[in-house]
């Protein structure tokens, strides 16, 4: 049986980044069923050289191709000449995309395109309609993001894919003592003399809408409600990033010693970050906007409950409208914020004395409280986003649109029409 071959353009499926994850999710799945092949563009990283990419373990089924950028109009005129891939498949914000999409035309006379949507937040973004009617399916990453696409260009087809998270490798660690020894290695749970500490944890890129100075100052001010010497803040960041906050700054001036907070720098595998959240009390994230939130769904996975701002993706995870899984923070303002290609979205801000309140929350919770809403959460994720799921509709919503709309020599696309003009 001849494979499905999908172009893929995207963060380089080898990046850390939660596209690049999701991107090599989705292929590292599909390629397990024998069914595809995949030839990608490996944007949004700096490369060493531009020679193409194989992996050992799927060779030829599997080309990354790096570009600077998300590549060029010509570089994919090239390679669909070259290739002749059946679909093309493209994700992130739209904003990154404009230049594709201005060859749709030309694209969709030989293959069809399928957009794995990012947004972020309401009002509707009608000025994303264009880009939507550029594509034969658009797949959406969260709730919110599917009402959007629903919305603003109903015409469109959609289907909902929720991101997925590794759930065989995040998961809860039987192994109690590589926990412990983690623990003790890393002075995780208890301070230097060997009181007690609650560990709250904060994995994400130090970024401007990652609120990373916000949550500093907050937790120091935690400290003051419960006790300076009650609890740690764990950061495994960049502290440095020219898009976020100067976070070593921040520590000297609240004057955090080692036992107060912790900054983790470096490169983590899976399986070390899911010892690692194995080894906290709680995940934080209070983005302004967030378009699902990653760091947040492996820790549900491994059973530790999570505090969010109540915005994007994040919503969906604390919460299935009936259980919760930690604690959900209402913003306490919609700032309409945007820029000359996004002309509005809200940014969700929350108080710090919201923060800290469901801070105390968790803190106050019993061992057994803590551990029955982590249960809960790794059970909503297993139901929602597994990966199996995650695999499962891939394939069949790839091999529906290779089916209905076939490819080069087989599209069924009508390539002109008749309009009367009065």
């Amino acid at each position: 049986m001849k494979k499905i071959k999908v172009f893929c353009l995207a963060d380089s499926p080898l990046a850390p980044s939660g596209v690049g994850t999701q991107t090599r999710y989705m292929i590292e799945g599909l390629l397990q069923t024998g069914k595809f092949e995949f030839v990608c563009f490996g944007g949004a990283i700096k490369h060493p050289d531009y020679k193409p990419i194989r992996t050992e373990e799927y060779g030829d089924d599997w080309i990354i191709y790096p570009v600077d950028g998300y590549g060029t109009q010509e570089q994919v005129r090239a390679l669909l000449k070259a290739q002749k891939p059946d679909i093309v498949w493209i994700m992130t914000d739209p904003r990154f995309w404009g230049w594709l999409w201005k060859i749709d035309n030309e694209i969709r006379s030989v293959a069809p395109l399928v957009y794995y949507h990012v947004w972020d937040n309401l009002p509707y973004p009608t000025f994303n309609r264009k880009w939507y009617l550029s594509n034969d399916v658009v797949a959406s990453i969260s709730k919110v993001t599917d009402d959007i696409v629903r919305n603003v260009a109903p015409e469109v087809e959609i289907r909902h894919m929720p991101h997925a998270v590794n759930d065989t490798l995040f998961c809860k660690i039987n192994d109690r003592k590589l926990v412990e020894d983690f623990k003790k290695d890393n002075q995780l749970g208890v301070d230097s003399e060997g009181n007690k500490r609650f560990t709250f944890f904060w994995n994400n890129r130090n970024a401007r809408r990652k609120q990373s100075g916000s949550l500093m100052f907050w937790f120091n001010d935690f400290l003051d409600r419960v006790g300076r010497d009650k609890a740690t803040l764990i950061m495994h960041t960049e502290p440095k990033d020219p898009n976020g906050q100067d976070l070593d700054a921040i520590r000297e001036k609240l004057g955090f010693d080692d036992d107060q907070f912790k900054l983790s720098t470096n490169k983590l595998s899976i399986q070390q970050l899911s010892v690692l959240y194995n080894s906290v009390d709680c995940t934080l994230n209070i983005s302004d906007a967030e378009g699902f939130g990653l760091a947040t769904l492996e820790s549900l996975a491994t059973e530790t409950p999570i505090i969010v701002n109540m915005t994007g993706g994040l919503q969906e995870q604390v919460t299935d409208g009936e259980n919760w899984f930690g604690f959900g923070i209402e913003p306490c303002s919609k700032a309409i914020i945007g820029s000359q290609e996004v002309p509005w979205i809200y940014e969700d801000r929350i108080s710090g004395k919201d923060l800290v309140d469901a801070m105390v929350k968790m803190y106050e919770l019993s061992d057994e409280e803590r551990s029955e809403m982590g249960r809960l959460g790794r059970k909503h994720v297993m139901d929602n986003y597994s990966m199996e799921k995650y695999v499962s509709g891939w394939e069949n919503l790839l091999e529906s649109v290779h089916q209905r709309l076939g490819s080069w020599d087989t599209m069924t696309r009508k390539q002109w029409s008749l309009q009367k003009v009065l």
